[in-house]
């Protein structure tokens, strides 16, 4: 396994998980799929297609990785719910994901929906009396 930074596509309010990044590889594999059978469509070369038709058995791998991943997820949440909203909410890494050097999410600029946006239901969310973010007290930046 490689251990080596990845950029990772922050999302305010929530840790994703990997689960979206084998999601998007499906989708983004599917696409290719099409364009090359278009391309094959277009031009006649089986060159295309034959390239076309290896990339479906790597679609259907990575499909199952997404849907074993998508499982663990869920059994998370089935067996440790207070552990997945700790996970979902950036405090700790998700169990099968790399764990040294996991630094929690950046909350600093973290917004309360009933006082900085006035939704009034939010009441019982309201996030302003939370601890300073963490992220920033590890990186030394508070």
């Amino acid at each position: 396994m490689n251990n080596d930074a990845v950029w990772v596509r922050g999302v305010t309010g929530i840790q994703m998980h990997h689960t979206t990044d084998l999601q998007d590889a499906s989708r983004f594999l599917g696409n290719a799929v099409m364009a090359l059978q278009a391309a094959h469509v277009r031009t006649g070369d089986d060159r295309y297609s034959s390239l076309a038709a290896q990339l479906k058995t790597v679609v259907a791998e990575a499909r199952g990785l997404e849907t074993q991943a998508r499982a663990n997820m869920h059994g998370l949440h089935s067996t440790d719910p207070e552990q997945f909203v700790r996970c979902r909410n950036g405090e700790e890494p998700w169990p099968d994901e790399i764990q040294a050097g996991f630094i929690p999410r950046h909350t600093c600029k973290d917004q309360c929906l009933y006082h900085d946006h006035n939704v009034l239901e939010a009441i019982m969310q309201c996030t302003c009396g939370q601890p300073p973010c963490r992220a920033c007290a590890i990186g030394g930046t508070l």
